[in-house]
């Protein structure tokens, strides 16, 4: 298989080309094991990421965003209630598809089975990972990063959290992240009251984060980043880092973090109304998540 180090040198593609084929070789990191205590009428039964859009996960929805793209190598990096969340891809192919239940004597094939694989049905990897039940964001993906890369080495990969829906073109943040030469990439959005400022010194650089808005720029971090995984030594196993803390801070100082703005559809679910107005944005029947796919499975169409 080529490396990715391989592709990115190949002269004789174009940028564009050499991205989408870098697409395959670069994990996405998710962030999936947070209490969701500001949404605990929903995640006091389940974790943050398994709470229902339209009947699917939030997390469905954000990984098959990503799989529109090509992207189709995930790890979940659980903790609060991790076994629903590996239940749940367990038993993925027996929600999508028909099943064959056989317990005849002499059968050969006794059990459940899954008969055949309804086209619809993402031809992904996801790998579930324990992170810690009191990890804060740094810590644990510094764990799934340690995990990963001691059994299949990475020099790029991408993060984002369990609960943030958008419409960006990540092979278009991808190609951006991997042209500029800096250590990371963070989705810029339009300021929404609650978050914090993006410090912005020049066309793409951040210098830091506001957490009082003081600056007329109004970009925020919209939560999806690309890194190269030279990140990992801004990060620390210790549960409490926090990753938009000292790493993220120490990264901008550094002059090593760029942002990629996007001016259209972004959300993140953090109370029970804002799941209830993504719930209405998805019964409209137009949800704006879904750009690059369908209301059903995402079957790589932006590729």
């Amino acid at each position: 298989m080529t490396s990715l180090s391989s592709i990115l040198r190949g002269k004789s593609l174009s940028q564009h080309e050499r991205t989408k084929q870098a697409i395959g070789h670069i994990p996405i990191f998710i962030l999936a094991g947070g209490l969701g205590t500001r949404i605990s009428e929903e995640s006091e039964l389940k974790p943050k990421p398994m709470i229902e859009i339209g009947g699917i996960p939030i997390l469905v929805h954000i990984m098959r965003h990503y799989y529109a793209f090509g992207f189709d190598d995930f790890i979940i990096c659980a903790g609060y209630r991790s076994l629903q969340i590996k239940k749940f891809f367990g038993d993925y192919a027996l929600h999508l598809n028909d099943v064959e239940v056989d317990q005849r004597k002499g059968s050969r094939s006794r059990g459940l089975r899954v008969i055949g694989r309804t086209p619809e049905q993402e031809q992904w990897r996801v790998r579930v990972l324990e992170t810690g039940l009191h990890s804060m964001t740094g810590a644990r993906l510094a764990q799934a990063i340690d995990k990963i890369q001691s059994i299949e080495p990475f020099e790029h990969f991408g993060m984002t959290y369990g609960d943030g829906l958008c419409n960006v073109n990540l092979r278009d943040e991808l190609n951006f992240h991997l042209s500029h030469g800096q250590v990371g990439t963070v989705l810029g959005v339009k300021n929404h009251a609650r978050f914090g400022e993006i410090d912005v010194t020049d066309e793409c650089r951040v210098s830091g984060f506001l957490e009082k808005p003081q600056s007329r720029q109004g970009y925020i971090s919209g939560g999806f980043f690309f890194f190269t995984k030279a990140f990992r030594n801004y990060l620390s196993q210790e549960n409490e880092t926090v990753l938009e803390r000292e790493p993220l801070v120490r990264l901008a100082s550094d002059g090593q973090l760029c942002i990629y703005k996007h001016s259209d559809f972004w959300y993140s679910m953090d109370t029970l109304r804002d799941k209830l107005h993504l719930q209405e944005l998805w019964d409209s029947g137009s949800a704006p998540w879904l750009k690059y796919c369908s209301r059903g499975q995402c079957l790589k169409e932006a590729a």
